[in-house]
């Protein structure tokens, strides 16, 4: 008699990879919002969505993106560049507007790339130093995290601030989560994970990829953000480089990734993916990745 065989189940890498695709959080910019219906098909409900501040942007822009992502089924998570907030009001009349009339419950406090603030604050941790987001209600918050370093600011004062940045929020009772720059090169974010496990940081970490894109995209964005090792490493290896040609989504990074967590190299809680200005071809890459790993 013939004994039916057991489907074999996918691999732990595959199902890791699955994961973190399913679980993904994207960024979105404003102008976006005339996709959002047609990304309920291929988006799970409640999936996180992080509203950019792009230049000439408004702090009303925000709010009513935001409140199209919340009626869309999503839950959106604003960007909030602190060196463009005038004072203590102004900063009150953004976080009303978006908790109120957006629902927003989390948001991405970043300082913003702007040379002189517009107003008192110059820091993240001015902000989460005000007690303003635990008076809005807000008990969760979003800092950026950059394994790679920064364009213009030394290595030691970025790891500083966010270690302060870490401490001041949990001292807010806020559940931190740090969202790095994109990078395309696992080694330098897997040794920063570990380093701030080391020193026993308690944060959430996500790791900050980009999405399907062309490769001009691609550099002129890395070169903006600062993304130098990673950049340096593309070019060395001409066919890493040819991966990233004709939109190309970030598979052998996020294989990389899934591979440290089944390893237990590193610890780290998510992806997220930067669009680009390509949101659905984000979010087709995330559901057919997700599909395809399960």
């Amino acid at each position: 008699m013939m004994v039916a065989s057991t489907p074999l189940s996918k691999p732990p890498l595959a199902q890791t990879i699955a994961r973190l695709a399913r679980e993904a959080s994207i960024e979105v910019h404003v102008q976006d919002a005339v996709h959002l219906q047609a990304g309920q098909s291929l988006l799970a409900p409640g999936k996180k969505l992080y509203v950019s501040y792009l230049p000439k942007q408004t702090w009303q822009d925000s709010a009513a993106m935001c409140r199209a992502v919340t009626l869309a089924g999503f839950e959106p998570v604003p960007h909030v560049p602190v060196r463009l907030i005038a004072d203590a009001e102004a900063l009150d009349r953004i976080l009303d507007n978006f908790v109120r009339n957006a629902r927003v419950q989390e948001i991405l406090l970043i300082a913003g790339d702007y040379a002189t603030p517009l107003g008192r604050y110059s820091s993240v941790a001015e902000v989460l130093n005000s007690g303003a987001l635990a008076k809005h209600g807000l008990t969760r918050v979003s800092i950026g995290g950059h394994p790679e370093g920064h364009p213009v600011v030394a290595l030691d004062e970025i790891r500083r601030a966010e270690r302060e940045k870490v401490r001041l929020a949990t001292a807010a009772h806020l559940e931190v989560t740090f969202v790095t720059q994109f990078f395309f090169e696992s080694a330098p974010f897997l040794e920063w994970v570990r380093e701030l496990t080391a020193q026993r940081v308690r944060a959430r970490i996500v790791a900050g990829l980009a999405g399907p894109a062309s490769l001009a995209t691609l550099f002129r964005f890395a070169k903006r953000c600062g993304v130098g090792p990673s950049v340096r490493a593309l070019g060395a290896r001409p066919a890493s480089l040819l991966q990233l040609v004709g939109d190309h989504g970030p598979d052998r990074v996020v294989s990389e990734l899934a591979q440290s967590l089944c390893d237990g190299e590193a610890d780290f809680s998510g992806i997220h993916l930067f669009s680009f200005g390509g949101f659905l071809r984000t979010c087709e890459w995330l559901k057919s990745t997700a599909r395809q790993a399960a």
